[in-house]
């Protein structure tokens, strides 16, 4: 397993993340799935939550990398957890979290 954490992905950017996770991918050419915790988005944009925090990953690089993840032909699913409904009275993050789905999934 290589862990990237949030640090080096703000440091790093979503194309050089994607350049060691293809690196790491390519060693044993195995199906995977991606597991998105919401709370790796920072507080100020997505404090629905159950551990909020700052730094967090910028939502364009987000999408960036898990969109390039999901399209992969060996990726076999993904799950989202974390997000908290009861501390998004509005629906606003909810709108949010499906806005970065849909992009995540656009045909590209």
């Amino acid at each position: 397993m290589t862990l990237i954490d949030v640090f080096a992905v703000r440091e790093l950017g979503a194309a050089k993340v994607l350049e060691k996770t293809w690196t790491t991918l390519a060693r044993t050419g195995w199906p995977y799935w991606v597991h998105f915790d919401v709370d790796a988005l920072d507080q100020t944009v997505m404090p629905a939550v159950d551990s909020p925090g700052s730094p967090g990953i910028d939502p364009d690089d987000l999408v960036a990398i898990l969109a390039a993840l999901v399209a992969d032909p060996r990726c076999t699913g993904m799950d989202m957890t974390i997000f908290d409904p009861d501390l998004d009275p509005t629906g606003e993050l909810a709108v949010l979290l499906v806005s970065l789905l849909g992009q995540m999934f656009a045909p590209r």
